[in-house]
């Protein structure tokens, strides 16, 4: 049986249709790795590589950037250089950052890494893996969390940031009052 050509043309276009709009998807998928949320900073507890106990009060009133991070993630460790330097260029103002190492990243490996490298900032050990579930039960690393004075998520990149709008995004935030 021969379908008639306009009957061809509408599966055709059906199909196209179909197409489009999964690439459509995709694409907004992938301009979605940033967002932004007006989420509480969620309580946790975990110990930084000095042994120091840290909790969600150690960031109280502070423009707070957290790195969710493992050293066998490559973005990551390209990145780690950058987050240095944010935090050597904000810190004077008050900024606050802390490098979280994924449950499954070895402690010695992390400790070698931050030791290595000099990391100027909190680095610590989230074990059992109940703080990277209370920020959104997160497993892509790296997923760096810009938190505001008044304790409120106000951006989730996952994956490297643009880097010009992390660092406006960070002055902005340390201008605002608490």
């Amino acid at each position: 049986m021969i379908m008639p050509i306009q009957l061809i043309f509408s599966s055709f276009n059906t199909a196209k249709r179909v197409i489009l709009l999964g690439l459509i998807t995709c694409l907004l998928s992938l301009t979605a790795c940033s967002s932004d949320t007006q989420q509480a900073m969620p309580n946790f507890k975990l110990s930084e590589i000095s042994g120091k106990v840290l909790t969600q009060d150690d960031f109280k009133n502070k423009v707070t950037i957290i790195n969710f991070w493992a050293t066998s993630c490559t973005t990551c460790i390209k990145e780690m250089p950058q987050l240095v330097q944010t935090y050597e260029k904000f810190k004077g103002d008050g900024l606050e950052m802390m490098a979280v190492a994924m449950s499954y990243d070895p402690p010695m490996y992390v400790v070698n890494f931050a030791q290595t490298r000099q990391l100027p900032f909190k680095v610590a050990l989230d074990s059992d893996g109940s703080v990277a579930k209370a920020f959104g039960k997160i497993q892509l690393t790296p997923t760096t969390i810009v938190i505001n004075k008044n304790g409120k998520i106000i951006k989730r990149y996952v994956g490297e940031p643009d880097w010009a709008d992390f660092h406006q995004l960070i002055q902005k935030s340390l201008a605002e009052k608490a």
